[in-house]
């Protein structure tokens, strides 16, 4: 994400920010940033109807700039777009004020975010990670089997698909050098296509995973073309050195969820925004299983604990994005204010992604967790119903996917 300027001009306030979506993932930032009640403008086209000297209607679509009140918007991974729908705030010849109106904002367009009321420090977290121009934290993952490979980059916030390469390969029946040849030129083009689509100028950790051997010889491929000229090709070559082969189930894009689980991956990217994520969930199961008085989920049990001080230092708040895209503004407020008193108090507040496995999990839970300074041992007895809620997931491990 770019941020291109901070206006104040017309009608809009100083807090206004025109930003720019750089890639797809950007869009994903742009939908946890945007709230109910921005105002949002952007270009857009839009339908207009005009009678004929013949009197006969003719509609034609025309290109123009409109500012929306944002009363919903929706994000779809599959296509590159973000809907921002809402009433029209400023006249246009095209446009009359109220009428409801979607903008669809894309990669590489300006749009701009008026908050009036300001921006909130859970806001302003989202939007300075929106920001950071460091992206060497996203890994590459090619899951593969013979003849099909799935060329994948996992972000902070999820697991995008990049290609998906498919060529026919004979089976081992038929004559192993036609195989072997086969494999080669299939190993080329996963080659060529995870150079074309993944920046790996700068170092980055690479997965290859596949069930057999197709991931290490694939690895062993990657090796032998850095040294097949005069001069070895670093590119490739830190390519290999940064790869870690993996056994997955199949060659499907499914089969990397699995993959991701894997305490090998856990090692490999373990500064990793979606690993730590996953480690915190996992402890705050870790701890509900061995010492559930340090352990409280739910709204309710959640904001009394973090009111009585009981996550301060060395206390951890897991709380789902998803709340803080609440219609109501004193619902949004009340947890920026939660998240701002446990890190006030030295405790530390994380905001898990509900796109990710970890942030399902979370929802689970109510959206909402705390592993607490010091155990805390009794509650209203109303709001034992809410553990209860839940008690069957902690039994057994939970499914999810961040793909």
């Amino acid at each position: 994400m770019k941020l291109l300027r901070t206006s104040r001009a017309g009608d809009l306030s100083e807090h206004a920010l025109t930003l720019q979506a750089e890639e797809s993932d950007d869009l994903w930032n742009a939908y946890n940033i945007i709230l109910p009640k921005d105002v949002v403008r952007a270009e857009t086209t839009r339908n207009v109807s005009h009678t004929t000297a013949l009197g006969a209607t003719q509609t034609q679509r025309v290109s123009c700039i409109l500012a929306v009140t944002v009363e919903s918007t929706f994000w779809d991974p599959t296509v590159p777009e973000l809907h921002v729908k809402g009433r029209i705030v400023t006249e246009t010849s095209v446009a009359s004020l109220g009428q409801y109106h979607t903008l669809r904002l894309q990669v590489g367009k300006p749009f701009t975010i008026d908050r009036v009321d300001g921006w909130d420090t859970v806001s302003k977290t989202m939007l300075n990670e929106a920001l950071r121009v460091d992206k060497d934290g996203a890994v590459a993952a090619v899951v593969m089997q013979e003849g099909l490979a799935n060329i994948c980059l996992v972000t902070e916030s999820r697991t995008i698909l990049l290609q998906r390469l498919e060529r026919k390969v004979p089976s081992k029946r038929d004559n192993a050098k036609h195989l072997s040849e086969s494999m080669r030129g299939f190993f080329d083009l996963v080659l060529t296509n995870l150079l074309r689509e993944i920046d790996f100028e700068q170092p980055r950790p690479l997965l290859l995973a596949s069930p057999g051997f197709v991931a290490a010889d694939f690895k062993s491929y990657i090796g032998l073309q850095a040294v097949k000229a005069e001069r070895p090709n670093k590119i490739l070559l830190a390519m290999m050195n940064n790869a870690t082969t993996l056994h997955s189930p199949s060659g499907h894009l499914h089969s990397l969820n699995d993959v991701l689980k894997s305490r090998e991956v856990t090692a490999t990217m373990k500064d990793m925004r979606f690993t730590r994520e996953a480690q915190y969930i996992n402890q705050f199961y870790d701890m509900l299983r061995k010492e559930d008085s340090r352990a409280w989920y739910g709204p309710t049990s959640v904001e009394k604990v973090i009111n009585e001080g009981a996550v301060g230092v060395g206390g951890v708040l897991l709380i789902s994005d998803s709340l803080f895209r609440s219609q109501d503004t004193e619902t949004r407020k009340k947890y920026v204010a939660l998240v701002e008193k446990v890190t006030g108090g030295g405790g530390e507040a994380r905001i898990l992604s509900s796109a990710h496995e970890s942030g399902q999990r979370l929802s689970m839970l109510g959206d909402i967790a705390a592993i607490l300074t010091y155990p805390v041992y009794e509650l209203e007895e109303d709001e034992e119903d809410e553990a209860r809620a839940v008690e069957n997931e902690v039994e057994r491990p939970l499914e999810g996917s961040i793909i």
